[in-house]
């Protein structure tokens, strides 16, 4: 519990009442699991401590999008066998596989001692980048009329880790502008800064793709999450790069 002291206490009572209107009111299931929920409040507790209400809701955006699309299709992705589990609904593997980057990025943003932005665009970028490959990957897998292996560009079943389309593609472009936009919305950053964070997304969603196609299923500690982190963490860096170069 001890670094739940680096946080306002609002942020902890805001985090601890809406928790606990979800839990009783069971509105949380399409979404989360009962301990996705659990660690979706303690990335709230460190988003909304950090970077307030613009940060927080950056990630909520982010959830509420993820979760929708993931859903798109549900039937006839769990008839092909290419369904998320659980319905969608995220455990806490997927809460901090998908935004431990951006809780770090977050609390450097706001704790570190020199705030050039750096690290708000890594925050952006990171959560743009997942938002970005939920939505290739889940309107893809429902929409994707050829799809092709991203190092072979061979022919391969929708579903296939490292498979691209057309269709997914832009739909992953369209999810990272979705973040970046809402960030604009929230003041998080500038409007100016939009192609750093789509560049940034697209360039960590394509190296994903190549992991998936080359080395996951070689390893077994290189899990679907495992494989989330590293591409958050793609994600921001090359944000920050970026930003770094034209600043």
């Amino acid at each position: 519990m001890g670094i739940l002291f680096f946080f306002p206490s609002y942020s902890l009572v805001l985090n601890s009442v809406l928790a606990l209107l979800l839990l009783a009111t069971g509105k949380y299931r399409s979404f989360l699991t009962s301990s996705g929920l659990l660690s979706a409040w303690l990335l709230g507790v460190i988003l909304w401590g950090s970077l307030g209400f613009a940060g927080w809701s950056t990630c909520v955006v982010y959830l509420i999008a993820g979760s929708l699309v993931t859903k798109v299709k549900m039937a006839e992705k769990e008839k092909k066998g290419i369904a998320e589990s659980r319905g969608g609904a995220r455990g806490p593997e997927n809460v901090w596989g998908s935004a431990a980057t951006a809780a770090f990025c977050a609390m450097m943003a706001t704790y570190s001692l020199q705030d050039t932005g750096l690290f708000r665009i890594g925050f952006v970028a990171s959560l743009a980048t997942k938002l970005s490959d939920t939505f290739a990957s889940e309107l893809g897998k429902a929409y994707g009329k050829k799809t092709f292996l991203i190092t072979s560009m061979k022919p391969v079943p929708a579903g296939t880790e490292g498979a691209v389309s057309v269709e997914g593609t832009l739909a992953g472009v369209v999810g990272s502008l979705v973040i970046a936009v809402w960030a604009v919305m929230t003041n998080v950053m500038l409007a100016s800064e939009i192609p750093v964070v789509m560049i940034a997304a697209f360039v960590a969603t394509t190296c994903e793709s190549v992991i998936g196609a080359t080395v996951q299923d070689k390893y077994k500690w290189l899990t679907n999450e495992a494989v989330n982190a590293i591409n958050t963490s793609i994600g921001a860096a090359v944000g920050i790069l970026l930003f770094n170069m034209y600043h």
